[in-house]
């Protein structure tokens, strides 16, 4: 070669750079393979959930008419007075009005009965969309005649036919057709109250409409031209609100819907982040080992004449590049995956996913993959900026000083500030991304004092009775060239994120699960009337089924709080108090005492009021106190359906809301809500599945007004919906199981170069193949042990923490998964290191030093 042409050249020759890092790479391929594994998920898994985000905002923005089926909505969960009224039919240019509540129905044929969203229709909705159904004609022809459209699931379960009957309340009506699908509705949101639709004008015949009764009403209305839509919204949403009246449209829904979308978003992505963390370990761990085992190369280029900026340059182009075809193809795995996620998705969004190719999304990928491989192969790649001409001579006795170099630290703040803007532009909060960012490096430098703490102690306190194999296998723990640091923080790490992830799901499903053993009661009867509250009663016990509940419920809206109502907090930015107080109703009974799934935090519960006109005191449920900013003392107007009641905050309670019971937001005394319009609610237990479809058959026949909810069936209804649930998060959270496993293997395989010589060393002394693999086999127990048992114990405080503080629900983990974990973790880590010695083992020493070393 030219000496004088690149080896002496102080300028940069880039061609030559890209060319030496070219022919050095050549034989170390199969090595960099695995650092290129090691982030192919992560950015799959990345790029998968940037595509789906893309192309459910475009979908979102194709198909927000169809969200909605209107240009504009109008709901109301109370009846509207004659003046509004006139208001609301003077809008659109075409209209349609829904009422909608909860109901039983009864299938004639099967004699099964059902809780339902009863959705009475009147005029042509939806104006965009279509309720889709079988038979097609069915979707309009069911307005016209005595006819109803029944929800698949529900034809499905009673084994129905089109042309069958159903009777809801007085009235029969003929299955017109099967529905498959209603704008804006979800798979999940019509699972526990699959919905029916009936014609409007048969409502009252069903006599289930009465004082009371809990019925929403909806108006829909089309434009001509839908860019009027906000100009008429503007004009009459003072009187909208004053009126108690709620509006949407086709941006708002849009909006909200891409809200929702986000936090799911947001959830995916950080488990794609973890995974992709877990390949920066992957990454890092690779390439420190990789560059120790050149440093006898980089020794002999200094030798040559190529100076430390060069050298370097020849392993971050070599590095660089490796890493760009690993997110190269991380891109192309996670577009391919995209594909499939629609399908798992389906039932959790109410639009149709596509599943096109989000160039963006690719490249944000593929940039991502080049900054980590940069920022993490930065670490080791440093040191080859101090590796001297000498090392060629002095290389046994003169290692490297790995962390000793200051722009060391200058990396590990660019790394900390990576993960901190990358989990802040997924979730939006400078705390929460900077919690994220402590915790993971709380758990790396705890591993890494362990490794630490490991070294000095076997070194301090040597077993030097024991046998000649534990005590090398011992030794190898803090020997020269030891991988007890590297190899403890890698598996480690993949560990406490596997376990993490296992145990948020236990705890995401465990929060929302339901029980029906023991006494706890199953059944619920709500709307039951005031009249027919002692006859229902006698019809439990009658079918022998206790009374644990039995408790009025008053419907109300707050109007003022300190005085001040809902605009004059929206006007006034410096309020404290919530705009949500107004926004939503309150269904609160009236007791003087607490139940069993209640705690008194401050104040007293008051006795009966005695004296009318009096300001009541109330009890208000201390969370939800705090979320609205009201405190013990403040004063309180409510709306009591048209009578307004003052009170004030008498006291606080705590709730258990997992309790199937009723529980309140606020208690009222005795004394005071009687008169109003109310319904109650009784709880109850069935002994068997035959009693309780013998009792709501009774139930519905002498009072169709009243609706059940039967627990043993939202139980089923909650396993199908969990079950969607969790295949979504272990979905996901494949990609970092499998990654923290590509790691672990790669992390280990890695490490067979660093034990090389001394396994030949020692074949060559006679050791036999029997003791190596023992030795061997010890050194990584130790490790793969020591590694796993410190990564589970941290996800297991983590855990804990999350379980208390976020979730709010008791930690109980189960015990045999973790156990299997952690002698899976160990297994694995003593197989794989047993398969790297098999090039030791199996052939004479002299050969294996000309192949590998």
């Amino acid at each position: 070669m030219d000496r004088e042409r690149f080896v002496y050249k102080k300028k940069l020759n880039l061609r030559w750079l890209f060319l030496m890092a070219w022919r050095d790479s050549r034989r170390n391929r199969s090595r960099l393979f695995l650092f290129v594994s090691s982030i192919v998920l992560g950015i799959a898994a990345l790029v998968a959930t940037f595509s789906l985000g893309d192309n459910v905002r475009k979908d979102i923005d194709a198909q927000a008419q169809t969200l909605v089926g209107a240009d504009l909505v109008i709901a109301s969960n109370k009846p509207v007075g004659p003046k509004i009224r006139t208001l609301l039919d003077s809008l659109g240019d075409q209209r349609s009005e829904e009422r909608t509540f909860a109901s039983m129905i009864y299938f004639v044929k099967s004699q099964g009965t059902r809780l339902v969203q009863v959705r009475a229709l009147q005029g042509d909705f939806p104006y965009y969309g279509a309720l889709e159904t079988t038979p097609a004609a069915a979707g309009k022809g069911f307005r016209l005649q005595q006819q109803a459209l029944v929800d698949k699931t529900l034809m499905l379960q009673f084994n129905a036919q089109v042309g069958d009957s159903i009777q809801i309340g007085e009235v029969s009506f003929a299955i017109a057709g099967v529905l498959n699908k209603a704008p804006g509705r979800t798979g999940l949101s019509t699972t526990v109250a699959p919905p029916v639709y009936i014609p409007l004008k048969y409502l009252e015949q069903t006599g289930l409409v009465q004082k009371g009764s809990r019925v929403g009403v909806n108006f829909y209305y089309k434009y001509k031209q839908p860019a009027e839509v906000a100009k008429v919204v503007t004009a009459i949403e003072p009187r909208l609100e004053k009126a108690g009246l709620d509006y949407d449209t086709v941006e708002e829904r849009k909006s909200n819907t891409g809200r929702s979308f986000e936090d799911v978003n947001e959830f995916l992505t950080l488990i794609s982040f973890i995974a992709l963390l877990l390949g920066c370990i992957g990454v890092a761990s690779a390439i420190h080992i990789y560059i120790r085992e050149k440093i006898s190369s980089i020794a002999i280029l200094r030798c040559l004449g190529v100076n430390s900026g060069q050298a370097f340059l020849i392993y971050l182009i070599q590095i660089v590049g490796i890493g760009i075809i690993g997110s190269i193809l991380g891109a192309v795995v996670g577009t391919l995956i995209q594909q499939v996620l629609p399908a798992v998705l389906k039932d959790f969004l109410p639009i149709e996913i596509t599943a096109g190719i989000s160039w963006p999304s690719i490249g944000k990928g593929i940039a991502l993959g080049a900054i980590i491989a940069a920022l993490f192969g930065l670490l080791p790649l440093l040191s080859v900026r101090n590796v001297s001409p000498l090392y060629t001579l002095r290389l046994s006795f003169e290692p490297v000083k790995f962390f000793r170099d200051p722009l060391k630290w200058l990396v590990y703040l660019l790394i900390l500030a990576f993960i901190i803007v990358f989990t802040w532009w997924q979730v939006h909060s400078w705390v929460q991304a900077i919690v994220f960012t402590v915790s993971i490096l709380t758990a790396f430098l705890v591993l890494a004092g362990i490794a630490r703490l490991l070294m000095w102690l076997v070194r301090r306190f040597f077993p030097t009775s024991w046998s000649y194999l534990w005590r090398q296998g011992f030794a190898n723990l803090y020997r020269p060239n030891n991988q007890t640091l590297i190899l403890i923080t890698t598996i480690g790490l993949g560990a406490l994120f596997i376990s993490t992830l296992y145990f948020i799901q236990s705890m995401l499903i465990n929060r929302v699960t339901l029980t029906g053993s023991g006494g706890q009661p199953n059944m619920v009867l709500f709307d039951i009337q005031s009249s027919q509250k002692d006859s229902v009663a006698a019809l439990a016990k009658n079918y022998q089924l206790p009374i644990i509940q039995q408790v009025p419920i008053v419907t109300m809206r707050i109007e003022a709080i300190n005085g001040k109502t809902a605009a004059d907090v929206k006007k006034d930015t410096t309020s404290k108090i919530s705009e949500r107080a107004f926004e939503w109703e309150f269904r609160v009974t009236y007791r003087d005492s607490l139940t069993d799934s209640e705690k008194l935090t401050s104040g007293k519960l008051s006795g009966p009021v005695k004296y009318p006109g009096v300001v009541v005191p109330i009890s208000m449920e201390e969370q939800y106190a705090k979320r609205i900013n009201v405190k013990m003392g403040d004063s309180i107007l409510f709306n009591v359906q048209g009578a307004l009641v003052p009170t004030v905050v008498g006291s606080m309670r705590t709730v258990d809301w997992q309790r199937v019971q009723t529980n309140f937001r606020v208690v009222f005394p005795p004394g005071v809500l009687e008169p109003a319009p109310q319904f109650h609610v009784l709880i109850t237990r069935v002994p068997s599945p035959e009693v309780s479809a013998r009792f709501q058959q009774a139930v519905v026949r002498s009072y169709p007004n009243i609706s059940i909810i039967d627990l043993h069936l939202i139980l089923k209804v909650l396993d199908d919906v969990l079950s969607q649930i969790g295949f979504v998060i272990r979905f996901m959270a494949g990609f970092s199981i499998i990654t923290g496993l590509i790691v672990l293997i790669a992390s280990v395989l890695i490490s067979k170069y660093q034990r090389m010589q001394e396994s030949v060393l020692l074949r060559t002394l006679g050791a036999s193949r029997r003791q190596i693999l023992v030795i061997t086999a010890l050194e990584y127990f130790f490790l793969g042990a020591l590694a796993a048992a410190t990564g589970i114990l941290l996800s297991l405080v983590g855990s804990w923490a999350l379980a208390r503080y976020s979730f709010k629900t008791p930690f109980s983990p189960d015990w045999w998964p973790i156990v299997i974990l952690f002698f899976a973790i160990s297994a694995l880590t003593i197989l794989i290191g047993i398969f790297n010695s098999r090039s030791v083992v199996n052939r004479p020493p002299l050969e294996v030093l000309r192949r590998e070393v």
